[in-house]
């Protein structure tokens, strides 16, 4: 079976979809992990930004030797290069230097449901960038339920105080970095093949990254034992099968028949932040989640009378 007859078959959407979510849910404990084994503080920007660039370097190595593996070439191209640079700005370095800082901040369960807010900003920069595909009632409906759904994520706990802080607002920021990182992405995977795109976004994004963090804490600041290397490896490891997945995923399927799996990031990420965290799984994040969830079915789902998805076309 070729990749492109697996990726289009049910069993290979919903395979692929689960994995890729899984994974990036997964994430946040592994981060907020790391943090605590290497003594990674709030305010340890630089080697909050070192540590992500590590990453996504070893990501973009991984596919690199896997390819090589399979014989297939990703020989850099000239005429690719700023493509790449752009996105490697956005979709690696923009992104993962605020979601990094932000997530120092805040929970990895507040963290989880925020990271659902991507599809939300997807669909408002898609309304502004495509001329037909513009923003319905129900698609304000699913975005309002889903930024509520932040807002009771972070409503104070008994006693407490509101907690929608500089955290929040750089995870927020993170996630209009992503949502426009993936429209970059898709538009340039029409002229790339999605393995060497994504090689080349993350290690040029994870350049800038090394050199951000390593100038002020040093190139080498960490001392690594066998569980801290596990958990650098295996989020290089998510980051480079979860992408390589998604993107085939969205390159041979139409937008509105896969994006509701989306929803399963904030759901894994809360229920893995439970487990390995001990955080405490309050009403609010609950409800929260639950807003969140139904927004992005909400958003993403296709009426039954239109048949055909139209396909998005760049204004002007």
């Amino acid at each position: 079976m070729t990749a492109e007859k697996f990726f289009k078959s049910k069993f290979g959407v919903i395979t692929a979809a689960l994995i890729a979510t899984f994974l990036w849910g997964s994430a946040f404990p592994a981060i907020k992990l790391s943090y605590t084994e290497l003594n990674i503080g709030a305010d340890d920007y630089d080697k909050q930004l070192l540590f992500a660039g590590y990453r996504f370097l070893l990501a973009g190595i991984m596919i690199f030797l896997f390819f090589t593996l399979f014989k297939q070439s990703l020989k850099l191209r000239k005429e690719t290069l700023v493509p790449l640079f752009q996105l490697g700005f956005v979709q690696t370095f923009l992104q993962y230097l605020l979601f990094y800082i932000g997530l120092s901040y805040s929970t990895g369960m507040q963290g989880a449901v925020i990271a659902g807010t991507a599809s939300f900003f997807q669909i408002l920069f898609a309304h502004f960038l495509y001329a037909d595909d513009g923003l319905t009632i129900r698609k304000w409906m699913g975005i309002a339920l889903g930024f509520g759904g932040v807002f009771v994520v972070n409503l104070p706990k008994v006693g407490g105080d509101f907690q929608f802080g500089i955290g929040e607002v750089l995870l927020l920021i993170a996630m209009m970095a992503s949502a426009y990182g993936n429209i970059m992405a898709r538009e340039r995977s029409g002229t790339m093949d999605v393995s060497y795109l994504t090689a080349y976004q993350m290690l040029f994004g994870s350049v800038g990254l090394i050199i951000a963090g390593g100038v002020s804490a040093g190139f080498v600041p960490f001392e690594f034992d066998w569980y801290t290397a596990f958990l650098l490896l295996y989020l290089a490891f998510l980051s480079a099968a979860g992408f390589v997945l998604w993107n085939n995923v969205m390159k041979y399927n139409k937008v509105g028949k896969v994006s509701m799996y989306l929803f399963l990031v904030p759901v894994f990420g809360v229920i893995l932040s439970a487990m390995f965290l001990d955080e405490v799984m309050h009403y609010t994040i609950l409800i929260g989640l639950a807003l969140v969830t139904v927004g992005i079915i909400i958003v993403n789902r296709q009426k039954e009378n239109n048949k055909e998805e139209k396909k998005l076309q760049p204004t002007g």
